[in-house]
C-alpha cells in the first residue's frame, strides 16, 4: 500500500500541477468564454489562483475515490488536504509579498507548485495515520460547497484584496 500511495500522490501532484497550469490560461485561450470562467482563472487575484488548485484536486479526488473505497476516511483526508492548500496559497503569497514587496512571477508560480506538493505530502501522512472520520459525507459536501463558492465568487466577487486583480484592480469575471 505504501508504494501505491506514493504513486497516487505523485500522480495527484502531476495532475494538479498540469491542471492548474492549463486552467491558468484556459479563460484567455477560449477568448474569455463565460463557460470556462467558473473553473479557470479570470484574473490574477489570489482567489483565482486558489481556484487553480481546488478544481484539479477535486477532479483528481473524484477519480481517486473509486480506487480508495476501503478508506472510510478518504473524503475527510481530501477535505484536510484541500483546505491546507487553500490556506497555504494566500498565507505564502501575502507573507512573501509583505516581506519583499512585489515578488516576481516565478516566485508566485513556485508558490503554487510548492503548495501542491505540500498538500499531497500532508495527504500521504494522513492516509497512513488518520483514522477518525466522523462523517465522510459531510466532508464531501463541504468540498462541493467550496467549489460552489469558487463559482459564485467568480461572478460576484467581494470587493476585498483577496479577490482583487493586482494588475487591473478589478474583481472577478468581467464581460
Amino acid at each position: 500500500m505504501k508504494k501505491d500511495l506514493l504513486l497516487w500522490n505523485f500522480a495527484g501532484f502531476v495532475f494538479t500541477s498540469l491542471g492548474g497550469t492549463i486552467l491558468h490560461f484556459l479563460y484567455d485561450w477560449t477568448n474569455k468564454s463565460v463557460l470556462t470562467a467558473p473553473f479557470s482563472a479570470v484574473n490574477e487575484s489570489t482567489w483565482e489562483h486558489m481556484k487553480l488548485l481546488f478544481f484539479p484536486m477535486f477532479i483528481f479526488a473524484l477519480i481517486q475515490s473509486s480506487f480508495f473505497k476501503d478508506f472510510s476516511n478518504f473524503w475527510c483526508i481530501k477535505l484536510i488536504g484541500i483546505l491546507s492548500g487553500l490556506i497555504l496559497i494566500p498565507v505564502l503569497f501575502y507573507t512573501i509579498n509583505g516581506i519583499f514587496g512585489k515578488t516576481p512571477d516565478f516566485i508566485n508560480i513556485a508558490i503554487f507548485f510548492i503548495v501542491a506538493a505540500t498538500v499531497f505530502i500532508i495527504e500521504s501522512y494522513l492516509f497512513k495515520s488518520y483514522h477518525c472520520c466522523k462523517s465522510p459525507y459531510i466532508a464531501f459536501l463541504i468540498i462541493c460547497f467550496i467549489g460552489l463558492l469558487f463559482i459564485l465568487f467568480t461572478f460576484l466577487a467581494p470587493h476585498i484584496p483577496l479577490f482583487q486583480d493586482p494588475i487591473t484592480n478589478t474583481y472577478g469575471f468581467k464581460k
